[in-house]
């Protein structure tokens, strides 16, 4: 699977890993050179705030990479490793990442598939035998070569991906059509080692994921697969990360490299104008099978190669819903991915009985928790009000309820919103209400950041005007003759610093496509509407 690879290489040149323990050299680490935490004294960063010692020091729209760096970081999401592009993924993390995988678990139980667990390593012999699909991969398998002082007398490569570990013994497991459909899914992590510019979660060289692969008898069960599965990633995406996406085909130069064809979730990002590949499921046909001599018999006994799926979410979703909901402040999470939905702060002032206050606090924690919310208290005394909600600004919770002593007199709280700033006071005895504000939270998110992503969808008919509307980094919506050769020219005359332009997409729901329409590259008859833009 490929939901984080960016373009295809044919080199075959390949990173080595050297598993020997290395001593400490004591200089500094190694970060990406568009994703290092920001230092005090870079106050020449376009669009810079004033530092405050919690707050963000570059904004969203004047230093989208360095805002990004800050925010996963500040917002207790990642820490930065000794190794470039491999990240420490903190609790704030997990929590996310544990709530996505209950809900998609679920859901991929109630189709039979069942969970299982592959080795990390995976012998050349093996992974070489598929020509396209290892051509796909060179670039990014990193290899095993040594063991304390010896080295191996034959390199180990680590997964990049799971076809190869698992498909021989697809083979030794399916005999006959009682054998199928044969459904798997493991959770785990892959490396991809071969890039210069890791970004936190978008491009790393370890991420995790779920990667599911299937057998089935017949092509149409493989093909009703593939959409079931996309439309759970759809689901996963705007239901649970409140972020837009579009479900479609990829170009034949786009595919998974050994598959059939691909389909896919794109999300777009419009602070950068680029579009994110947010997940992937592939027909894989009957290419795996023949390698790998993955067979069955039929009811009359006769000899047929299996039909192959493969699907893939990762850890790049998370990035995906901070580059799209956070803000000036900080990380925006929705609701329903949020590990604390609610944080309940005590606002002395004066002589107050700050006692008092905190056994308001916790009391209005006890009832948010019994009514099914994720509620937590922040009681400590040694931060000030207006550091505790910087704080949980920064780490993106949906909703604030402070409590001080006109609160306290008035029998109510006094609810903030992290989406929009708006504060309600709700009486103590209509606590219940909060949980439809989440609601309002997590669809207002969704519905603002659709409105901002369609508003970067450009139509273009010709040349001159995809060039324009690529220079101003929309989604561009084109007529395409869909050839290879097209897409190859298109990707080279619009090679700059910041990459070329390619497909992202054809979209399962197209528009019209007038009798007549002419692609916009080539000025052949157009087949199809497709997505192009720049891309993470």
């Amino acid at each position: 699977m490929d939901s984080e690879k960016g373009d295809k290489s044919a080199d075959v040149n390949q990173s080595t890993v050297d598993v020997k323990p290395k001593k400490k050299s004591g200089g500094k680490k190694e970060k990406p050179a568009n994703a290092n935490k920001p230092t005090a004294n870079a106050s020449s960063n376009k669009g810079k705030k004033k530092e405050t010692g919690l707050g963000l020091t570059n904004t969203k729209d004047g230093n989208f990479g360095e805002w990004y760096s800050e925010v996963v970081v500040n917002g207790e999401m990642i820490e930065y490793y000794e190794i470039s592009g491999c990240y420490i993924l903190r609790p704030w993390t997990m929590s996310i990442w544990e709530m996505m995988q209950t809900y998609f678990d679920a859901e991929i139980k109630k189709m039979k598939i069942k969970t299982c667990y592959f080795p990390l390593f995976v012998s050349n012999t093996v992974l070489q035998k598929e020509k396209d699909h290892i051509e796909g991969f060179a670039p990014e398998v990193a290899w095993v070569t040594r063991s304390g002082d010896s080295d191996l007398e034959v390199p180990i490569a680590i997964r990049p991906t799971s076809e190869t570990v698992m498909y021989p013994y697809f083979s030794k497991w399916i005999r006959g059509h009682r054998d199928l459909p044969l459904k798997l899914n493991q959770w785990c992590n892959v490396v991809r080692w071969e890039f210069s510019n890791p970004t936190p979660f978008i491009r790393s060289r370890e991420f995790l994921w779920q990667e599911g692969h299937t057998a089935f008898a017949t092509k149409e069960e493989a093909d009703t697969e593939v959409l079931e599965i996309l439309e759970l990633y759809r689901r996963l995406y705007e239901e649970y990360l409140a972020v837009p996406v579009v479900k479609g085909k990829k170009s034949e130069m786009e595919k998974f490299a050994g598959g059939l064809y691909t389909t896919s979730v794109e999300a777009f990002i419009p602070n950068t104008g680029r579009g994110v590949q947010g997940a992937t499921s592939h027909c894989l046909g009957q290419n795996f099978a023949k390698m790998f001599e993955i067979n069955f018999e039929d009811e009359k006994g006769e000899k047929n190669m299996v039909w192959q799926n493969s699907w893939a979410y990762s850890t790049r979703t998370i990035g995906v819903m901070v580059m799209v909901h956070g803000d000036d402040k900080g990380l925006v999470i929705p609701p329903k991915v949020a590990a604390v939905q609610v944080i309940v702060i005590h606002v002395p002032f004066k002589e107050i009985d700050v006692d008092k206050l905190k056994n308001a606090v916790q009391e209005t924690v006890k009832t948010l928790c019994e009514l099914g919310i994720r509620a937590e208290a922040d009681i400590r005394e040694n931060y000030s009000p207006g550091w505790k909600w910087s704080h949980w600004e920064q780490k993106g919770v949906p909703l604030r309820i402070d409590i001080g002593p006109r609160d306290i007199a008035n029998n109510q709280v006094c609810v903030v919103r992290r989406d929009t700033g708006e504060k309600i006071n709700l009486p103590m005895a209509e606590l219940g209400k909060v949980k439809e504000m989440l609601d309002d939270v997590q669809q207002n998110l969704f519905n603002v950041a659709k409105q901002k992503r369609d508003a970067c969808v450009q139509v273009t008919k010709t040349w001159d005007e995809f060039i324009q509307a690529l220079g101003q980094k929309k989604l561009i919506l084109a007529p395409w003759c869909d050839e290879e050769e097209v897409e190859k020219e298109v990707k080279l005359k619009t090679k700059g610093e910041t990459g070329a332009a390619k497909t992202l997409c054809s979209p399962f729901e197209q528009p019209e496509l007038p009798e007549g329409t002419l692609c916009f590259a080539s000025g052949k008859p157009a087949k199809k509407w497709t997505y192009w833009g720049r891309s993470y």
